[in-house]
């Protein structure tokens, strides 16, 4: 009788170490083989590096790209709503939905800083993303960002 291999996900987990998917973050120079750069040697890391950079970045940034991104830092210092949070999750997943094609997002959870009155890190957007890669839907994975 055969026995199914459960450790093994073949969508997520590269088989090849010598094989890379992209650029690792933060940015630092290669020890190894990858090329000048530290590079993801598994699916799952280069998507959660997407994922971070796609939040991050402010539409109009991207060189030669104008409509890749979000425009999260407009509404950071914007009296924190339900109908803004709406809209925020809403532009998110329209974005996602058209960058990052080949993921699903289970839970989207967008809120702000709640420190002290007066702190300097009032302002912070937080972001929490649950996904899964739409050819592996048993795997579930999370980023946080902090804009």
């Amino acid at each position: 009788m055969a026995i199914k291999d459960t450790y093994k996900k073949p969508f997520i987990e590269d088989r090849d170490d010598s094989v890379f998917i992209g650029i690792d973050l933060p940015f630092r120079k290669s020890d190894g083989i990858e090329g000048w750069f530290a590079s993801t040697t598994t699916t799952i890391k280069a998507v959660k590096n997407n994922i971070r950079n796609l939040l991050s970045t402010h539409k109009g940034e991207r060189y030669l790209q104008p409509n890749i991104g979000l425009n999260l830092r407009t509404v950071q210092f914007e009296q924190f709503t339900d109908e803004l949070r709406l809209q925020i999750e809403n532009d998110i997943l329209d974005t996602f939905d058209f960058w990052l094609p080949f993921i699903q997002v289970k839970d989207l959870t967008v809120q702000m800083s709640t420190t002290t009155a007066g702190s300097v890190n009032n302002n912070k957007l937080i972001i929490n993303v649950v996904f899964n890669i739409t050819r592996d839907p048993n795997t579930l994975e999370s980023v946080q960002v902090e804009i």
